[in-house]
C-alpha cells in the first residue's frame, strides 16, 4: 500500500514545518492580543479567558469539519471520553496556564527558544516507552547541544548574567514538559480513535476549562471588537490546523522524529516576533542560541548510515 503523505520522509517534513509554523505565529499574536484585549501582564483571569475562548472555538471548528466529513464524533464510549478528557486538561489546560502566564513575563523571542525544551523531554521519554524510538549516542548529543541554546539565551544583563524568572521562562519550560508528556499519551490513544475527532474534542474540553477559571474570577474581555475579533479567530484556526496535523503526525511516526521538528519553532517565533513585535533580534545570545537550536535538530533527526559489516 502506498504510504499516506503524512508517513512520506518529504510529507512529514512539510507538514510538520506547517504547524511549526503556525505556532511560531502564535507567540506574537498572543502578545498582540494582550495589547487588543488590554490584559496586564498580571492579569491571569484574562489571559486565562483569552486562552479558553481560544481552543475552545479551536475545537468546535475540529469538531465541526469532523462532522461534515462524516467522522464519528459522537461515537466515543465513556472510557474514550474520559481519556479525551483528561487529555484536553493536561494538554490543553495545565499546560496552557504555564505557557500564557509565562509568556506574559517574558519576551516573545526568549519565550519562543525556551518552548524548544519540549523537544528534549519528547525525546527522553520516549527513550523509555517506546522500544523503537530510544536514545541514542548522536540524539543525546543533540539534546545538549540544543540545552547549550537555551542557555545562552539566557545569559543576559551583565556578561555573566543569568536572566531567569519563574513566572516567565520557568513556567515555559513546565509548559512544554507538560505538553510532551500530554502529546505521548495522545499517541497511544489515538491508535483507537480517529485523531482529528480526539483532538476536537480534547481543544474544546480543555479550552471549556480554562474559560471557566476565567469566568470565576468575574474577568471578562475589553477592547472585543473586529480587530482584535479577527486575531482570535485566526489563533482558533491556526490551533486547530497545527494540532490535529501534528496527532496525524504522531500517530503514524515515532515520537523523537516528530519532536525534533518542535525546534523549528523558536525560529519561526524569534523571526516572527521581531518582526510584528519590533523586538531585538540582534543580541548575540539570540543568536547563538538559534545557531545551537538548528544543530540539534540536524542532529536528533539525522538518519542513522549502517556501518559496513
Amino acid at each position: 500500500m502506498k504510504p499516506s503523505l503524512y508517513q512520506t520522509r518529504s510529507g512529514v517534513f512539510a507538514l510538520a514545518t506547517l504547524c511549526c509554523l503556525l505556532w511560531g505565529s502564535a507567540f506574537p499574536a498572543v502578545k498582540n492580543g494582550y495589547a487588543l484585549l488590554h490584559i496586564a501582564p498580571g492579569d491571569i483571569a484574562s489571559q486565562m479567558l483569552f486562552a479558553g475562548w481560544r481552543f475552545a472555538l479551536a475545537g468546535l471548528i475540529l469538531l465541526m469539519v469532523a462532522a461534515a466529513m462524516k467522522k464519528p464524533i459522537l461515537a466515543l464510549n465513556g472510557r474514550q471520553m474520559r481519556q479525551v478528557a483528561l487529555l484536553g486538561l493536561t494538554q490543553t489546560t495545565i499546560q496552557y496556564v504555564f505557557f500564557y502566564v509565562g509568556l506574559a513575563h517574558a519576551s516573545g523571542v526568549k519565550s519562543s527558544i525556551m518552548n524548544a525544551t519540549g523537544v528534549f523531554f519528547s525525546v527522553v521519554l520516549a527513550h523509555f516507552i517506546y522500544g523503537n524510538d530510544r536514545l541514542t549516542g548522536r540524539k543525546a548529543l543533540g539534546c545538549l547541544i540544543g540545552f547549550l541554546g537555551v542557555v545562552v539565551v539566557n545569559l543576559g544583563g551583565g556578561a555573566l548574567g543569568f536572566d531567569f524568572s519563574l513566572l516567565g521562562e520557568g513556567f515555559i519550560i513546565i509548559a512544554a514538559f507538560v505538553l510532551a508528556a500530554a502529546s505521548i499519551y495522545g499517541k497511544r490513544l489515538s491508535t483507537d480513535m480517529d485523531a482529528m475527532v480526539m483532538t476536537g474534542w480534547q481543544l474544546f474540553i480543555g479550552g471549556a476549562i480554562l474559560t471557566g477559571i476565567g469566568m470565576a474570577d468575574g474577568s471578562h474581555l475589553e477592547g472585543l471588537d473586529l480587530r482584535s475579533g479577527a486575531l482570535l479567530l485566526y489563533m482558533a484556526l491556526l490551533s486547530s490546523v497545527a494540532f490535529a496535523v501534528w496527532s496525524l503526525l504522531l500517530k503514524h511516526n515515532p515520537v523523537g522524529l516528530i519532536a525534533a521538528f518542535n525546534f523549528l519553532i523558536p525560529i519561526f517565533g524569534v523571526a516572527l516576533s521581531a518582526l510584528f513585535l519590533g523586538e531585538s533580534l540582534l543580541r548575540w545570545s539570540y543568536l547563538a542560541a538559534l545557531v545551537l537550536v538548528c544543530a540539534g535538530i540536524w542532529l536528533v533527526t539525522r538518519p542513522s548510515v549502517p556501518r559496513p559489516a
